[in-house]
């Protein structure tokens, strides 16, 4: 290692990039590059402080792998005011806690519809309900989740059995992917509300001409990958739809409605849509 090498890595090891003040050492470098000379400090306690700086660097670096995550990390913690990709992706993990009736927007600003969301979200996992989210909210919501930002109940493979790459909707296959992530959200906090039990998908994503083939609706939702078909098994239909109308969806139809009454239909839309009147609804 030449002269300048040697003396680049004591400047490094020796200024506080590890923000560790020690003020007893004084650091001289020479004017043509070369090793710095070391005054009020001994060669051996020289090599102790790096040994410690090392170590302590070493424990840096492990901590900080072991609170990351496969799919999303996040850096901070998170309150009412705040905004920044960070509250967006706070915000599909929470999409399904918006209260009755509600939908909660995926927006990136942490207003107070999204207070009341993570509120209730920490409500169901047993944590300090005070609307902020952080380390212990995080946890919960990195226990939740797969590598790829699905939920652990859920995958892409059971919303798309249409074709490989969610394309020939009426979204960008990229679109339709990312609705169809935020339904799983919102039905992993259904799953949770009736006891952490199956909810089965019979359909889900479907191009044109996937939806042509089984006598779609021309304006169905399942081509903007947002609508999910669900069929009966822990939960009856009704049951399903009458527990949808907490987790964020803007369209419910069940038994009772034409052409639903062997499944119940869940998909999120601009306006209000709820009908399953064998249902109540």
């Amino acid at each position: 290692m030449s002269a300048v090498q040697e003396g680049v890595k004591w400047k490094l090891l020796t200024r506080r990039s590890l923000d560790l003040k020690l003020p007893f050492i004084h650091v001289l470098t020479c004017s043509d590059g070369g090793p710095p000379v070391i005054r009020r400090i001994g060669t051996l306690l020289a090599a102790i402080t790096l040994t410690v700086v090392s170590t302590v660097a070493g424990i840096t670096l492990t901590a900080g792998a072991a609170h990351a995550d496969g799919c999303y990390t996040w850096g901070r913690t998170l309150s009412e005011g705040m905004s920044g990709e960070d509250v967006r992706q706070l915000q599909i993990r929470v999409a399904g806690y918006p209260g009755y009736g509600a939908v909660l927007s995926i927006d990136g600003a942490y207003g107070p519809a999204t207070r009341a969301a993570v509120s209730r979200f920490q409500q169901a996992y047993g944590l300090s309900a005070d609307g902020i989210a952080g380390p212990q909210t995080f946890n919960r919501i990195y226990a939740l989740q797969d590598d790829d930002c699905t939920p652990v109940n859920f995958s892409y493979a059971e919303f798309n059995d249409c074709n490989s790459d969610w394309s020939g909707g009426a979204v960008s296959a990229s679109t339709a992917r990312f609705n169809a992530r935020v339904s799983m959200w919102k039905l992993q906090a259904m799953r949770h509300a009736l006891g952490d039990q199956q909810i089965i998908v019979t359909s889900a994503f479907r191009s044109h001409a996937c939806n042509n083939a089984v006598g779609g609706s021309a304006t169905s939702r399942h081509l903007y990958g947002d609508a999910v078909d669900l069929g009966a098994g822990p939960h009856s239909l009704c049951r399903l739809a009458q527990q949808a109308r907490n987790h964020g969806f803007n369209e419910i139809l069940g038994p009772g409605y034409p052409d639903h009454n062997d499944h119940t239909h869940v998909a999120h839309k601009a306006s209000r849509t709820w009908s399953a009147p064998n249902c109540g609804i």
